[in-house]
């Protein structure tokens, strides 16, 4: 036992010195010890060369989960973070948006620690700790990366083995003598390869070992076993917590991008193959159709395993008209390309099978839902950046078939409530214009390095107005999203452009849910804008947060402009009693306690124009004109003779003309 006591001895030694970093999911917010958010470090075991090592969201939730408080997780890779959005281009942030807005009396915490260059290791990594922070439900989107991310199988990331000894290798490297272990072997193995080029590239061309994998090789079963078993296992670990889990099956761009890698054919063994192959995209190229689909149709039957092949005859069929016929080659040819950027379809089988065994898991059909809104069913550059990620309509897309099956799972109640369709959460989300040029400039960017073989000239994006150079700025890491934010916000209000200046604040507002400042600006804004009814909205936010007096006041001013005196009335108790403004408010709530008393009188006769007319010289008294015009008409309705609702009228006329 002596060698174990002495290990324990230096583990315990290296833990007092601060050695080495605590792998835990979260840490406490510096900020505010009541909040917990994603720890930078989170991510470092799952990585070989630590240099490599991607950090996620800081997105804040309590420690002690309060009630009434719905509290989800999203777990996921680069497409699950919104890449190449980061910020409210994300599935989540338009999942957050919809839900907040339809239920905005509740609080709705959604943590997303999703990263990049990661996979199933991590999902399942997380999962071991997500469970104990008392989740109401689980979103996942995962499996494109599963090859080439963090100890994936073709990965230089890569530890080898079965995914048995892989997960008891992370679980290891939580001890500091592992840690320093790994950190000694790092410096030695540097020393040795000090003479060696550094590795350039994208960080997807630095994490990828074995580019080329054959569909069904031993790696690519490998593969597949890898995500097999540690989907399985996360599954079965929130079952075993009673956790709903909501997984999405995957989609990539299959119409409009060519395989990656395709592997030559053996001549001797098809002979044949590489000449009408050859034939055949020569007749492409030069939109000769008939001739192309002639050779490539020939080549394919002597190697009907060429990705490449399959991937042209999709494009003649489609354009031919044959869309059934099109989709089986755009699928064969995404699932033979031999560089696995894109998780072929067994991955989807996987997926549907471990729902069907697990009772808490529902499948999300992301793909059945992009495949309705796109042409002829396949899925392409109408949804897809590039190879897997979506662009702001497909992300909302993703949002939406998540938000219907919480529905349809019961978790949330949307019975008498004023939903968002999609249509409208495509117009009202706020994103900003340098977000969304962000986007567009990391896309150029990426398909001009490998394995892209696009290639844009220098001067192609004109960089003229402000949202263009902070865009710019962003997507080259030379500014901070905060810093980009706030010169937005400042070019805005002092070109009193109040409509774009909100959209900065509302943007802040969902990647800082927990400012109540930030809802208070909207608020501002809102009421600049004429629009009182959201204005409500942001103001209940503030108070619910941080109340004040100010904030009450204008929220029982608006309520009782909108005719809602029983909303309004725990805004007034709350203003009387904290009030610092000398006026006497409690007329104001005797008024709003007589309005209260006269609609329960008038919910049974609603035509009643005596106690109409209560209600109105009741508003009247308290300076209230939308509600004096809205029961002036009431009773002009009923009785169109009525003296009294024209001269209230007519005071208001001349009130507002004066």
């Amino acid at each position: 036992m002596i060698p174990f006591f002495l290990l324990l001895l230096l583990e315990v030694a290296l833990r007092i010195a601060g050695y080495g970093y605590d792998p835990a999911l979260f840490e406490e917010y510096a900020g505010d010890k009541n909040f917990l958010v994603m720890s930078p470090d989170a991510s470092r075991r799952y990585f070989v060369n630590q240099k490599n090592a991607t950090t996620g969201n800081r997105e804040l939730f309590r420690k002690k989960k309060e009630s009434g408080t719905f509290r989800i997780f999203v777990l996921g890779e680069s497409t699950t973070i919104g890449y190449p959005y980061f910020h409210n281009g994300s599935f989540h942030r338009w999942l957050q948006y919809r839900l907040t807005h339809t239920f905005p009396e509740r609080n709705f915490e959604i943590i997303n620690i999703s990263l990049t260059a990661v996979n199933s290791y991590t999902v399942l990594g997380f999962a071991k700790e997500v469970v104990n922070y008392e989740p109401d439900a689980v979103l996942i989107y995962a499996g494109h990366n599963e090859y080439y991310g963090a100890l994936g199988v073709g990965s230089t990331e890569n530890l080898g083995g079965s995914p048995d000894l892989v997960n008891l290798i992370i679980y290891l490297r939580q001890f500091r003598i592992v840690q320093l272990m790994t950190n000694v072997y790092e410096k030695a193995a540097g020393l040795l390869q000090k003479t060696q080029p550094v590795p350039e590239g994208t960080r997807m061309q630095q994490m990828v070992a074995d580019q080329k994998i054959p569909y069904q090789s031993s790696l690519y079963k490998r593969g597949v076993e890898q995500f097999r078993a540690n989907m399985d296992e996360t599954l079965n670990l929130f079952k075993n917590n009673h956790i709903p889990v909501f997984i999405s099956n995957l989609v990539s761009n299959e119409k409009d991008l060519k395989p990656f890698v395709s592997f030559p054919v053996d001549s001797l063994k098809f002979p044949g193959f590489s000449l009408n192959y050859d034939l055949g995209i020569k007749a492409f190229n030069t939109n000769d159709k008939q001739a192309a689909y002639k050779y490539l149709k020939a080549a394919n039957q002597i190697y009907n395993v060429n990705a490449s092949c399959n991937y042209y005859l999709g494009k003649l069929a489609y354009d031919s008209g044959n869309f059934a016929q099109a989709k089986e080659y755009f699928s064969k040819a995404r699932d033979l390309d031999g560089l696995r950027f894109r998780a072929p379809e067994e991955f989807n089988t996987i997926l549907t099978r471990l729902c069907a065994k697990y009772p808490n898991t529902r499948l999300v059909d992301i793909k059945a839902a992009f495949e309705a809104v796109s042409p002829h069913g396949m899925i392409g550059e109408n949804l897809i950046l590039e190879h897997v990620h979506p662009d702001l309509k497909g992300y909302a897309l993703m949002s939406d078939v998540f938000y219907k099956t919480l529905k349809s799972a019961q978790l949330i109640d949307t019975q008498d409530r004023q939903e968002i369709g999609l249509e409208d959460l495509l117009r009202l989300m706020p994103i900003t214009t340098a977000d969304s040029l962000a986007g567009v400039y990391k896309i150029v960017k990426l398909k001009n390095s490998w394995p892209f073989t696009e290639s844009m000239q220098a001067g192609t994006f004109a960089i003229r107005t402000l949202e263009e150079k902070l865009g710019y700025e962003l997507a080259n890491r030379k500014i901070q999203w905060s810093d980009a934010m706030g010169g937005l916000y400042d070019h805005y209000s002092q070109s009193r452009d109040f409509k774009k200046a909100l959209t900065v604040v509302e943007t802040l507002i969902l990647e800082y849910p927990s400012d109540p400042q930030l809802y208070l600006k909207s608020a501002m804004l809102r009421g600049e804008l004429k629009d009182e009814k959201n204005a409500l909205y942001y103001f209940q936010k503030a108070f619910a947060l941080a109340p004040s007096f100010d904030i009450a006041r204008y929220l029982f001013v608006l309520h009782l402009k909108q005719d809602q005196p029983a909303k309004a009335i725990p805004y007034l108790d709350y203003a009387i009693a904290n009030n610092s403004s000398g006026f006497n408010l409690k007329p104001v709530k005797d008024y709003a306690e007589k309005i209260i008393a006269l609609q329960r009188r008038m919910s049974s006769d609603t035509s009643n124009v005596a106690v109409l007319n209560e209600i109105a010289q009741a508003y009247l008294k308290m300076d209230n004109r939308e509600g004096v015009s809205k029961y002036a008409l009431k009773i002009l309705a009923v009785d169109r003779e009525n003296k009294e609702a024209a001269a209230l009228l007519m005071q208001l006329r001349a009130g507002h003309s004066g």
